[in-house]
């Protein structure tokens, strides 16, 4: 998104269906992890296991699996992969080392209607608002080259649009952040809460 000579930048903003299904998957089979990020509205959460093994076991293979959903570049498995009957293309486990979570989260494939869902309404609301979407970032780039007196670093953004509890912006993985559905809809709030990922990346 620049001229020939100048830095590029490329932001892409989704409410991912994999993303989205891994979340709800997080809170009906008790994941704590990522603590700091909120749950979902509309699913509800189970409490984590009484068995802290298996607990421990199922935590561990869900981080592995939200790595490989969030940013599957950067986290490739290490070995073979498997479809997860019941979810389409969605989710691939690990062959090896992943029975625990295959098991758990079997029960739940109508968690896939919700990412369905999620992601269909946050398409219409980019079909119709694309060139505000691209001005909301523009700006903010635009404010940090005047603050530090410079052309922005070259960088790349994954923005993942979330109806999450809680308002705010969360790192997901090294190039990708979560935000609450409701902050991106405030023009005025989401510049102020996108301007220091953005100084932080460019």
């Amino acid at each position: 998104m620049g001229s020939p000579g100048r830095p590029e930048w490329v932001v892409r903003e989704d409410a991912s269906v994999a993303v989205v299904l891994a979340l709800a998957l997080r809170q009906l089979i008790g994941i704590r992890s990522p603590d700091e990020l909120p749950h979902l509205r509309g699913i509800a959460s189970a409490p984590p296991s009484a068995d802290d093994e298996l607990q421990s076991r199922l935590e561990r293979q869900w981080r592995e699996y939200w790595a490989m959903t969030v940013e599957p570049q950067a986290h490739p498995a290490a070995g073979p992969l498997d479809l997860v009957d019941g979810f389409e293309t969605f989710i691939a486990l690990p062959v090896e080392g992943f029975d625990e979570l295959r098991a758990a989260i079997a029960p739940h494939a109508d968690a896939l209607a919700f990412a369905h869902a999620t992601h269909g309404r946050h398409a219409k609301d980019a079909l119709g608002s694309s060139g505000v979407s691209y001005r909301a970032y523009a700006g903010a780039i635009a404010q940090h080259e005047r603050e530090v007196g410079r052309r922005a670093h070259s960088f790349e953004l994954n923005v993942q649009v979330l109806p999450l509890t809680q308002r705010g912006v969360w790192w997901i993985g090294s190039l990708t952040v979560a935000v609450t559905d409701g902050l991106r809809s405030d023009v005025a709030a989401f510049d102020a809460a996108i301007h220091p990922i953005i100084a932080e990346l460019a």
